[in-house]
């Protein structure tokens, strides 16, 4: 509660009290005089109320916007008060670049480094939630950031288990020749079998071997992603792929690998593709609709990603907060919407976890897909009867 309501309340219910007295120290008083003190006793009283309301309320479009976003710290688990430190990295108006730890700005804390100081901008403030410069007059400046937040961290993290996973299954085939590994290692191989041969090797035939690589990592990459931002815990709980940045990052990598080793026959059905004349000069109409569909491409792999985890975060995030609202409202609807809340909750996170796996794999097909489509050799026509005919199986 803030001071001015804080006076606010008490000044009127000193009035209330006020009249009150007046009141009983003189009983010939008129009823008009009764009903102002009723109505004084009411406004207090409802302020009150209101104020106490408004300290209670839960605010659930912050909330869901704090877990989706990014932060400068890592979450412990039960307690967002308390963040796990990273550092933070930003070069200053003076040019300067200064290096400092989370824990010196949390709320609302100034730090000063070298002659300038740093602070998280607060609620309602320009560049709100990210690290600024207090100037001398006092407006805040945001200087150039390279911290490592939590979603840099989280890429780290993920990259590592891909790095790592990797590695533990070349070394298992070094020392075991040809031999199946088994358990969680199995599960491994499956994985990079079902999406070689269910989708690189029958797409991309003869160049499979050149991006399986490229294809490969990026679908263990975004699987762990997926998988790391479903874990509650350190160091999970980082929604990455619902960070439109990161899926169009790699969107655009799938953009440049399509379109670096694109062949001539595919610039060629870009720029002048076997349609009808009239179609090409003087307005060049396929030539257009070809360039905008390079952009298209990425544009869909990008929403796609994004949109179907960051859908699925939303909607466990908001089944929970559905506890706490009902739960203000009557403690009984708290007890039945937990029942419903919790059941739902989990069965969403077994959902999400297929999910994982599902939009994984749709990148990469998809990504297969357009690379194909960039090798277009001088029988294009076979060769898009070829593609068409792999997506026909890799749907079925």
């Amino acid at each position: 509660m803030n001071m001015n309501r804080f006076l606010k309340i008490f000044f009127l219910l000193a009035l209330a009290i006020c009249s009150f007295s007046a009141r009983a120290a003189e009983p010939e008083s008129d009823a008009q005089a009764a009903a102002d003190q009723a109505a004084v006793a009411a406004e207090a009283r409802l302020e009150a109320e209101a104020a106490t309301e408004g300290e209670e309320q839960i605010d659930a479009k912050k909330i869901i916007f704090e877990h989706l976003g990014d932060g400068y710290g890592w979450e412990v688990p039960f307690n967002h008060h308390v963040r796990i430190p990273l550092p933070i990295i930003v070069r200053a108006k003076d040019g300067g670049f200064h290096v400092f730890s989370s824990a010196r700005v949390q709320h609302g804390e100034v730090y000063a480094s070298s002659g300038a100081d740093f602070m998280i901008a607060p609620e309602g403030a320009d560049h709100q939630g990210k690290v600024v410069q207090i100037l001398a007059d006092g407006e805040f400046y945001r200087p150039l950031d390279l911290s490592i937040t939590k979603n840099v961290a989280a890429l780290f993290v993920s990259m590592i288990l891909v790095i790592g996973l990797m590695l533990w299954l070349a070394s298992w085939y070094k020392r075991n020749g040809f031999r199946s590994p088994r358990k969680g290692l199995g599960a491994v191989e499956t994985c990079v079998e079902f999406v070689y041969n269910g989708v690189v090797k029958s797409t991309l035939k003869e160049d499979a071997p050149r991006f399986a690589p490229y294809l490969l990592t990026a679908f263990f990459f975004i699987l762990g992603m997926n998988l790391l931002g479903l874990i509650v815990v350190f160091p999970g709980g980082a929604n990455l792929t619902g960070n439109i940045a990161v899926t169009l990052v790699l969107a655009v990598l799938t953009f440049l690998v399509t379109n670096i080793f694109g062949t001539k026959e595919y610039w060629k059905e870009i720029f002048w593709p076997e349609v009808p004349l009239w179609l090409k000069v003087p307005l060049p109409i396929m030539p257009v609709i070809e360039i905008f569909g390079m952009f298209t491409k990425p544009a869909a792999l990008t929403v796609r990603l994004f949109a179907n985890m960051m859908g699925g975060h939303m909607i466990v995030i908001v089944l929970t907060l559905l506890i706490f609202i009902f739960s203000y409202m009557s403690p009984v609807a708290g007890g039945l919407t937990t029942v419903v809340s919790v059941g739902f909750s989990v069965f969403m996170l077994l959902i999400d976890v297929l999910v994982s796996f599902i939009q994984a794999y749709v990148f990469t097909m998809l990504s297969t897909i357009f690379i194909s489509l960039a090798q277009a050799k001088a029988h294009g026509h076979e060769k898009k009867e070829s593609v068409a005919k792999a997506i026909e199986d890799a749907l079925v």
